[in-house]
């Protein structure tokens, strides 16, 4: 076999390993260091197959495999559902990272351009590249003449075709004939469950193939996605320089319209809460903060895309920049309301996940407007891209580290005014807060609190699904249920 045979068919069995090891990972479990288990397991099976076909690991493989099993890894470490979420999009930018384009064995920058393609590019792949695979790489006429029996490779072929059509009608039948469901169930125990295993095993290792496949192809036209977004056709749409300095121009004066009227407004803090009748806190804070959030999500691609139809040098590109320069001051002015306006939300009724997760996106915004005026804005529209990404990492990072659901049982514990059911109801990453401030509570609110610490159930899945705040939050509860229970009774 050729290189690159044996590439095909070394990546054929490494889809199959992967969907089973999946399988043995996932299923019923929720995520915990399993999640780093796989993240392993695919970077390695990674670096395998560049090894056999000789391939180079350079740029976006390079850059992928640290974030990749960093996020991974931090999945074993916090419990709330909205952080496990956002370690999921950073598993997602890491593989994005390493579907860029590879045209170069060395590309410092990566432009928004090449990240969006990457992306686009990775998802397409690994949705339907296992099809061009399977179809254009593997040597099966090499198989076939190198197997043992002649019709192995038919036979292999028969079950994959039967496999599902078994499947369907016995499905089909089931629902049918209670008779024939019963006489099925009693010959073939928890079919439910085999179906399960089977479709995890095969999703898992056909998304795997394909984006592996991706991320193999030494050059940018062997990919399937990369091909996509070249017959989509990205031509530069016909908008000269006047066009962008008006519909810029338009855009300042209406910030700065809103930020000269609305100063009262935004910078007026409790005096003038307190000073207007029927404004209360969640008033103001709650019409105005989301949508200035919003807001300063939305100028960041309008003004990567004006700016992109400006060449350097370019007349007019100098009065471009300016007035770039200046929305990005008053969507800094916003984005400083906003958080004015979250600051006194949160005095008077404390934190939650979402308005965390929130500030969180202000600050990496704020970041990254900063630095679009140190780059795009001088000049240096390459190095814009990666400086983002970087960032959106180390916010990443940040939030692990914060821990928002300790936090925010830190934060509402002393306040004045407790929500017993929200506090009682959030992740264990924040079971060792909660448990640490009970005994200093009111009694009513310590009862309330001490029932609901009770009600968690543990979660299941063993070994391959541990996960620190879990583990902790179930020992400290063992430890402290008869404690618990007492306040629970307590009147």
């Amino acid at each position: 076999m050729t290189p690159r045979q044996k590439t095909a068919v070394g990546l054929l069995a490494t889809g199959v390993v992967l969907g089973v090891v999946a399988d043995v990972l996932f299923q019923g479990r929720p995520l915990g260091i399993n999640a780093a288990i796989f993240a392993g397991a695919f970077v390695s099976a990674l670096w395998v197959l560049l090894r056999v076909g000789g391939i180079a690991l350079h740029q976006g493989r390079r850059a992928m495999a640290a974030p990749l099993l960093l996020f991974a890894a931090l999945l074993a470490w916090h419990d709330s559902p909205l952080l496990v979420a956002v370690n999921l999009v950073g598993i997602a930018g890491a593989i994005a990272l390493g579907a860029l384009r590879r045209t170069a064995p060395r590309v410092v920058h990566a432009e928004v351009s090449d990240y969006l393609v990457g992306a686009v590019s990775a998802g397409t792949a690994a949705l339907g590249g296992a099809v061009a695979f399977m179809e254009n790489e593997v040597p099966w006429a090499e198989l076939r003449s190198r197997s043992r029996g002649r019709n192995a490779i038919a036979v292999g072929r028969g079950f994959a075709i039967g496999l599902p059509l078994v499947l369907l009608f016995g499905g089909l039948f089931v629902a049918a004939d209670a008779v024939f469901k019963s006489l099925l169930e009693s010959a073939v125990p928890n079919v439910g469950s085999l179906a399960i295993h089977i479709g995890i095993a095969v999703g898992v290792g056909w998304l795997s193939v394909g984006l592996l496949h991706d991320l193999l192809a030494e050059r940018e036209d062997g990919r399937l996605g990369a091909a996509m977004v070249e017959a989509v056709g990205l031509k530069r749409p016909p908008v000269g320089v006047t066009e962008v300095v008006v519909a810029l121009g338009v855009v300042d004066l209406l910030f700065a319209g809103f930020v000269a009227v609305q100063a009262r407004y935004l910078f007026g803090g409790r005096g003038l809460v307190e000073s207007r009748l029927h404004l209360t806190y969640a008033q103001y804070a709650r019409h105005g903060f989301f949508e200035l959030v919003v807001v300063a999500i939305l100028v960041l691609p309008l003004l990567l895309g004006l700016n992109m139809l400006v060449r350097p040098g370019e007349r007019g590109a100098r009065l471009v920049r300016g007035l770039s320069a200046a929305l990005v001051g008053l969507v800094l002015v916003v984005m400083v309301s906003a958080l004015d306006r979250m600051w006194l939300y949160e005095r008077g009724y404390g934190l939650t996940e979402l308005r965390i997760y929130a500030i969180g996106v202000i600050l990496w915004l704020a970041v990254v407007f900063v630095w679009l005026l140190a780059t795009v804005l001088r000049g240096q529209s390459r190095r814009f891209a990666t400086g983002a990404v970087v960032a959106g990492f180390a916010a990443t990072i940040a939030l692990n580290v914060l821990d928002p659901d300790a936090l925010i049982a830190r934060t509402n514990l002393a306040r004045p005014h407790i929500d017993a059911g929200y506090v009682g109801s959030l992740s264990d990453d924040a079971v060792p807060t909660l448990l640490a401030r009970l005994p200093s509570l009111a009694p009513p609110l310590r009862s309330k609190l001490a029932a609901a610490l009770l009600a968690r159930s543990a979660s299941g899945g063993g070994l391959l699904s541990w996960n620190a705040a879990r583990a902790a939050g179930a020992s400290q509860l063992a430890t402290r249920r008869a404690e618990l229970e007492r306040f629970a009774s307590a009147r």
